[in-house]
């Protein structure tokens, strides 16, 4: 739906929205007030669940949790100017080094079990929650751009004990906004990104796919901000079960009927997605303000000017040319050339054909390779075997 529809619906619906806004004005900011004098001084961030809530749970209540903290091997804390981060980082030391950056809504569980393969095939992982998901602090007072989480992936690697900037370099992997944070990444670091695939990514999804309600919310200025996030918590907590239903009903983290429904892992195949993402609803009180800022701030949607860069620094790959005349060799980095996108028939909200189109159009036929797989926006937690296996065979390829 255009902008122009939205503000026509709007109008259709005004009643509607102003008589709402009288029943949570008051109950809102009161619970607002009462959070801003409980929490006594402002800190720099929101804590995670790592720190308001595990600490008064038991050892069963915590395994029962839908992400417990050590869900995932190789878990560790990692402090920082913008509060603290939760990374997770196993394998074979001596393995090539694999980076994972996770999507929008669901933490880095979503994606462990695509890691877990890459490590049964000899690789050494490293993944992370982003700020205001899982157990990763919220920076307070921030806004979660591209400049966020570019500092905050050089973070995680800095904070390895495995030298993970030295050549060849690491594989990165994103998944849906992880994968537009990855674009983001190889254009400004490409000598440390030894290859670059994406899974559903974001990046060029097509502004139609915004509906009115995503207008209102997040472009609008229509609706005070304490009202916004009250509506977005409300509209964004998915209803938990074994259903499989939409996580939400337009275009911002619609991924599908597959996607809320999806077992988050093999070794929890009782907890679904939808289960994860209210569990951060409900608990990690940084969630919300990131999930906004982000779908305001990051770079999703279309057009992109980070593709087109990254085309030309694909094609200096594939030409040999040095960058510098004081260049000896050429430059490192992007091997072949070329990146993977592995995309799903179904997905609803990252179209293939769509995705095709303008990837193509924005790196070149010579710069990008396709992998299109059975199911929607959950393939990199449904069919993680499957994306492991076309991700390695992209490695070998290049």
């Amino acid at each position: 739906m255009s902008y122009l529809n939205a503000s026509v619906g709007l109008k259709a619906r005004q009643p509607v929205i102003i008589s709402g806004l009288a029943l949570v004005a008051a109950a809102w900011i009161g619970k607002s007030l009462a959070s801003r004098l409980a929490r006594g001084k402002k800190t720099l961030y929101e804590p995670s669940p790592g720190k308001t809530l595990i600490p008064a749970l038991s050892k069963d209540e915590i395994q029962k949790l839908p992400y417990p903290p050590d869900a995932l091997p190789g878990g560790r804390d990692v402090e920082t100017p913008y509060g603290s981060i939760r990374v997770y980082e196993w394998g074979p030391e001596d393995g090539e080094r694999v980076l994972f950056v996770h999507g929008l809504t669901t933490p880095v569980i979503g994606i462990g079990d695509l890691a877990t393969e890459m490590v049964r095939k000899g690789y050494r992982v490293m993944m992370f929650d982003l700020f205001g998901r899982g157990y990763s602090d919220a920076p307070r007072d921030t806004t979660y751009d591209e400049r966020l989480y570019m500092s905050q992936i050089l973070l995680v690697l800095a904070s390895s004990t495995t030298s993970w900037m030295e050549k060849p370099g690491f594989h990165l992997v994103g998944y849906s906004l992880g994968g537009a944070l990855s674009v983001v990444f190889a254009r400004y670091f490409p000598h440390h990104v030894r290859s670059l695939s994406l899974i559903t990514p974001g990046g060029l999804v097509r502004r139609h796919h915004v509906g009115w309600w995503s207008w209102l919310y997040y472009d609008s200025g229509l609706l005070p901000e304490f009202l916004v996030r009250f509506l977005v918590r409300r509209r964004i907590r998915p209803t938990t079960g074994t259903v499989s239903k939409p996580i939400d009903g337009d275009g911002d983290v619609n991924g599908g009927v597959g996607f809320g429904g999806a077992a988050i892992s093999k070794t929890r195949p009782h907890v679904t997605v939808s289960e994860v993402v209210a569990w951060q609803v409900d608990h990690h009180q940084g969630f919300v303000p990131a999930f906004l800022s982000t779908i305001r701030n990051a770079p999703i949607y279309a057009p992109q000017e980070h593709w087109n860069v990254l085309s030309r620094i694909l094609e200096t790959r594939r030409c040999g040319k040095r960058i510098y005349a004081s260049d000896t060799e050429p430059p490192a980095g992007l091997e072949g050339g070329k990146i993977l996108i592995v995309l799903g028939k179904d997905d609803g909200l990252v179209v293939w054909n769509e995705t095709v189109e303008d990837a193509y159009a924005a790196l070149g036929r010579d710069g990008v390779e396709f992998v299109t797989l059975d199911g929607g926006h959950e393939i990199a937690i449904a069919s993680s075997i499957k994306v492991a296996e076309s991700i390695e065979g992209f490695w070998k390829s290049i």
